[in-house]
């Protein structure tokens, strides 16, 4: 047997999933990263270590470029699948085994499940369907990289997410003084230009998203570095035309159409949104065991636990997150936010109530909200929209909360290194299903 049928095998029974997610793909992503725990299948954090891509909601075309360039930098043999909704998870990760360790010919080696011109999804359900005929890999020949997946080292202890604070993420081109020359790898060649002490530094140009590990899906941030220093960003505008009920914030749009919602499902719903937050921000921060945490805690939520069993385990990790020195050390004075600058932006939600208003701050006051949401889980009586915010603020469908938060980041970020950005963006969060959804456009920063 040769080495390449020794690896096929192998990557069928284990195969290392790259999951990425598209607005509208929350509820699938929820779904596929308690399957991968369940499989015990090791997550890959960049293309290049993965077996199997997963893509976790409906198709986004302005989003295909990068998910083909993700596609283009995984090594053979691999398979990419895609679960539009939750029920298609676990049939299209079976499918995407299966044609990894299909048998081949005589001399028993398995079928490369990946070919140059082989750019097909499997995908699940009624939404099984074949791209477009005829596409050309060289159709997105000069595209900007916007991959934005980090070279971090990977976790097996978390199967959903891989982010380090201290990595640097994103590779892409942009206006340099090289004439257009890059580095291997597709990197740019940074030129120069002064830096806010005066020296003359190479400033770097460089995408962050859509597809890092632990971010916004779909979101794109464009950087200027000089060093490992913002020097400026600036928000690509998000896809837009997603549906229209943002998985988190679905109780408050009932309610908002005339649905009789309860205050409780509604806690239960706030209480699970923050608890996903807080697992992707302690991954970031690279805690990946109480990231682990935060998600079994969120899922046990969605899965309808009663308060009883679900409050002392979130009290002792509220704990156990809250009191970390270490945690707090590493985050402390990034990211500031004034809860007046909050308000002028249009910020509301846990952001505003966050006195001191850096990563701390945030990432405490969405601990404290986890447990009062879930002491209410019990509560009876109807959601007031006015009374109780949805999991990002006030709830608005022409002005999701979600476009305040985003529209914040290219100001906080200018002045932080690159490893610290990526902190800002996980303490604020902005819900792409809420950007896709709303009706304006989120203009560039």
């Amino acid at each position: 047997m040769g080495l390449s049928a020794v690896l096929t095998r192998a990557a069928a029974r284990r195969p290392r999933v790259l999951l990425v997610t598209t607005p509208g793909g929350t509820a699938a992503r929820l779904v596929a990263e308690r399957e991968l725990r369940s499989r015990d299948w090791p997550s890959a954090s960049t293309p290049a270590g993965a077996d199997l891509m997963l893509v976790a909601g409906p198709d986004c075309a302005r989003l295909a470029p990068a998910l083909d360039r993700l596609w283009r930098d995984m090594p053979r043999p691999c398979v990419r699948v895609r679960a539009v909704t939750a029920d298609d998870v676990a049939s299209v990760l079976d499918a995407g085994r299966t044609r990894l360790g299909v048998p081949g010919g005589p001399d028993g080696e398995g079928v490369r499940a990946r070919r140059e011109e082989d750019t097909d999804d499997v995908e699940g359900g009624e939404h099984a369907r074949h791209r477009e005929a005829g596409r050309q890999d060289d159709a997105h020949e000069g595209e900007h990289d916007e991959s934005g997946v980090s070279d971090h080292e990977d976790s097996d202890a978390d199967h959903g997410g891989h982010g380090h604070a201290g990595d640097h993420g994103g590779h892409g081109h942009g206006d340099h003084g090289h004439g257009g020359m890059e580095m291997p790898g597709g990197l740019p060649m940074a030129g120069p230009g002064e830096d806010r002490d005066g020296l003359t530094l190479d400033r770097l140009h460089v995408p962050l998203g859509p597809f890092l590990a632990d971010w916004p899906a779909g979101l794109t941030l464009r950087v200027v570095l000089q060093g490992d220093v913002v020097q400026r960003a600036d928000l690509d505008e998000p896809a837009a035309g997603g549906p229209g009920d943002p998985f988190w914030s679905r109780p408050w749009i009932r309610a908002a159409a005339g649905e009789p919602v309860g205050v409780g499902e509604a806690a239960r719903r706030r209480a699970a949104a923050h608890l996903d937050s807080l697992g992707r921000l302690l991954s970031v921060a690279g805690w990946p065991a109480e990231a682990v945490t935060a998600r079994r805690l969120r899922d046990d939520l969605l899965d309808g636990a009663p308060s009883s069993s679900v409050l002392p385990r979130v009290e002792r990790f509220a704990r156990r997150v809250g009191r970390s020195r270490t945690l707090y050390w590493l985050t402390r004075g990034v990211g500031l936010l004034s809860a007046a600058d909050a308000r002028a932006a249009g910020v509301t939600g846990p952001a505003v109530r966050a006195a001191g208003g850096d990563v701390p701050a945030r990432y405490r006051q969405w601990l404290t909200e986890v447990v009062d949401a879930v002491r209410q889980l019990e509560a009876t009586g109807l959601l007031d929209l006015d009374a109780r915010e949805s999991p990002r603020g006030r709830w608005d469908a022409e002005r999701p909360p979600s476009a305040a938060l985003a529209l914040l980041l290219p100001r906080l970020l200018v002045g932080a290194e690159l490893g610290a950005a990526h902190l800002v963006v996980a303490s604020l969060d902005p819900d792409p299903d809420e950007l896709a959804a709303g009706r304006p456009a989120v203009a560039r920063g």
